[in-house]
């Protein structure tokens, strides 16, 4: 039964196959098979994809935060640094300007937007076919990399929840993100995000921030040139922002503008030209970055942890900064850097700056570099002199000196002799500053250099007392306006108050506490010897027509430069050298950087009253006329004993036949016994000036100063090298 059935199948088909072949058909062969099956399954495939994808976005759309949480989220802290008088100098971190909702934002800038980056955003569902098409073409004729222009909601999708990386990964999701916008948003509140969200170049987030940047005025005020040329920037910030390239910025306006006469945003016939667009003035921020480096990373310790946008009230005056770095610049040896701090009496800082190109060079040369200083250092050698009894016009002796093992010799090559202690000051005397640091001691001096702010390490070796140790220039200006401040402490600050946008106050500075550091005598005597120095000295020219009092320094090989002085109540401390520390030909500290001392120093305070010093010095009792009656009293206070041994009681002195007071037969006045308790012992005598290593009556010391060195442990090591004046 099976044998027979089989056949009859055979026959059958070969009865079809005779037919067809009569009637000219063929029958169909594997080819289409295989087209048709492919085609089915594509389409189930297709079908299950797209059931896939409707899932994957609608799980994505309702994980999306409500479109309120989308306007309140901020990626980052927005600062805004301003100078003393209010005045907007920086502006750091990402900037977001006020939120403008869909009705609030200009046609145009919708209209361009909507132009340049997506025609047809009002028919896709946030992913475009039609381009995505066209993309996959071109790269199928040829093109090396598959690429398509985004959507705006899918641009929208990656500023917000993605990166920027270009894998294919992401774009998928990128893909999803936007579907799932486009399903949970309507196109109003999508355009409404992007505009307010997306980047434009400069910090600037969102249209109204970029159009306060650009143009100086909120973005509901945009004309049609300025649109065009905010929606150009989205393409690439960096390239077409008009403040770092006009030409760029305008030609890629002009394309936006042709886009929209095509598209009937605007009339075939509008006349617009984006080149007669006023763009908003920037001003000068080179070396206020400088300022701002120092200032700003203090932020952490006077607020509390916070990410909302601040406005930061600063002690920086636009005009002495642009003053200060025109000095610098300008005076500047070539190929040597420099820096420049001023300080009011308050400890404010005017002005700050760090190197002559903050784009070549960031590192902070004022605030950061370790330098010696010169004999600008001398300043805490003769404050020791002071405070231990010496005056500007006692009488020094500029001779050659040897101080274990350290000979120190002055720029000139000569010593000029007996001299006072002004003229040494002034001219910079190296073997006086050598003498006197000997004789009140290294410590001494050591000990007055932390005492008016010298936070660097500092060693105890003879050659400190000509500046070897290494310093930070604001430390030093620092020291010198306390000086300034008759005597009492200085404490530089750049912040003046912190508030919000909305104008609370987070953080407002209060006056430190000032300490007096040393007496006003001292102070009065130190600021006599730095007039004389500019006056008449290695300062001279730093004088500026009005009172000025400062101090020269120059290493050895003229390797650094220093001038540190004040005047009406500013102090100004400048530095010149290389950042290798190699010399610099001709660098010293009474050329450059006492001349741009003085152009800094013109502007800096021709707004202010001229002030006198006050040089005069009110010494205490002990440091008085030493004269008989102070050291002994006056003879009617004193008991004496007559030629005959009788006891005189005080007031009762008999005189002799001559007139004068009886006295015993050697003719030395006798010892007195005084009456008053309250008069200084002996100890308290100023000291009478001798040599290094020698007594009071000129003799050699029984113990040599090295011997008692090494006996307290402070054994000589290597000597640092010698700086100049």
């Amino acid at each position: 039964m099976d044998k027979r059935g089989s056949r009859r199948k055979k026959a059958a088909r070969a009865q079809r196959a005779q037919r067809a072949e009569a009637d000219g058909q063929r029958e169909p062969g594997r080819f289409w098979r295989w087209t048709k099956r492919l085609f089915v399954w594509g389409a189930a495939l297709a079908l299950l994809g797209a059931l896939f994808l409707a899932i994957a976005v609608g799980f994505a759309a309702r994980s999306l935060p409500s479109f309120y949480q989308l306007k309140a989220t901020q990626n980052a802290q927005t600062i805004v640094v301003r100078a003393r008088d209010g005045t907007e100098i920086v502006e750091l971190g990402p900037s977001y300007g006020k939120w403008l909702s869909h009705d609030e934002i200009p046609q145009v800038m919708k209209d361009a937007m909507i132009a340049v980056e997506d025609r047809r955003f009002y028919s896709h569902p946030g992913v475009d076919p039609y381009g995505l098409t066209r993309a996959v073409y071109v790269w199928a004729t040829g093109e090396d990399r598959l690429g398509a222009t985004s959507t705006i909601t899918q641009q929208l999708a990656r500023n917000v929840f993605l990166n920027s990386n270009r894998s294919l990964d992401r774009k998928l999701r990128e893909a999803v993100l936007a579907m799932a916008l486009e399903w949970k948003f309507s196109k109003e509140q999508i355009l409404e995000l992007y505009l307010n969200k997306v980047y434009f170049g400069g910090g600037a987030y969102g249209i109204d921030s970029a159009s306060r940047k650009f143009f100086s005025h909120p973005a509901n005020e945009l004309s049609v040139g300025e649109a065009a040329i905010i929606a150009g920037l989205v393409k690439a910030p960096s390239r077409y922002s008009p403040t770092a390239d006009v030409d760029a910025a305008v030609g890629r306006a002009s394309v936006v503008l042709r886009l929209m006469k095509e598209q009937n945003f605007i009339p075939q016939d509008a006349t617009v030209d984006p080149s007669e667009v006023r763009l908003k003035e920037e001003a000068a921020q080179n070396s206020v970055r400088y300022f701002t480096d120092w200032a700003l990373p203090q932020l952490d310790l006077l607020l509390p942890e916070t990410f909302e946008p601040i406005e930061v009230w600063t002690t920086l005056d636009v005009g002495m900064q642009r003053a200060a770095t025109a000095a610098v610049q300008s005076n500047v040896p070539e190929g040597s850097q420099g820096a420049l701090v001023s300080v009011d009496r308050d400890g404010a800082i005017l002005a700050l700056v760090g190197g002559t190109d903050y784009v070549e060079t960031n590192y902070n040369r004022a605030t950061n570099a370790l330098r010696q200083p010169g004999s600008s250092w001398k300043l805490f050698v003769y404050l020791a002199a002071l405070e231990a009894g010496y005056t500007p016009e006692d009488r020094v002796v500029d001779t050659p000196v040897t101080i274990g093992g350290w000979s120190p010799r002055n720029s000139t090559g000569r010593n000029i002799g007996e001299t006072d202690l002004r003229t040494a000051f002034a001219y910079s005397v190296n073997t006086v500053a050598a003498q006197l640091g000997n004789e009140v001691g290294f410590g001494s001096v050591a000990s007055m250099a932390r005492r008016f702010g010298i936070s660097t390490p500092i060693n105890t070796y003879p050659a400190m007392v000509l500046g070897s140790n290494e310093v930070r220039l604001l430390d030093m200006t620092r020291a010198f306006a306390a000086v300034s401040n008759k005597g009492a402490s200085v404490e530089p600050y750049g912040i003046v108050k912190v508030t919000t946008s909305d104008g609370e106050t987070l953080y407002e500075h209060k006056k430190s506490r000032s300490t007096q550091l040393v007496p006003d005598h001292v102070a009065a005597g130190m600021t006599d010897l730095l007039q004389a120095a500019v006056q008449t000295g290695t300062g001279r020219a730093a004088q500026i027509g009005r009172p000025v009092a400062g101090k020269t320094g120059t290493t050895s090989s003229n390797k650094d430069g220093y001038f540190v002085g004040f005047s009406s109540g500013i102090t100004t401390g400048v530095w010149m050298g290389r950042d290798d520390n190699k010399r610099v030909g001709g660098l010293q500290g009474g050329a450059a950087p006492a001349k741009a001392f003085a152009a800094f120093m013109r502007y800096a305070v021709k707004d202010r009253p001229v002030e006198e010093f006050d040089t005069e010095l009110k010494l205490p009792e002990w440091q008085l006329e030493e004269d008989d009656e102070y050291f002994f009293g006056s003879p009617d206070d004193y008991y004496y004993i007559d030629e005959q041994g009788n006891l005189i009681e005080p007031g009762r002195a008999p005189e002799g036949p001559d007139g004068q007071l009886p006295f015993p037969v050697d003719g030395e006045r006798p010892q007195p016994v005084p009456t008053d308790p309250t008069r200084p012992p002996l100890r308290e005598q100023p000291p009478v000036r001798g040599q290094p290593g020698r007594g009071a009556d000129g003799a050699p010391q029984a113990i040599g100063d090295d011997f008692l060195d090494r006996a307290t442990g402070r054994n000589e090591q290597r000597q640092p090298e010698r700086p100049r004046q």
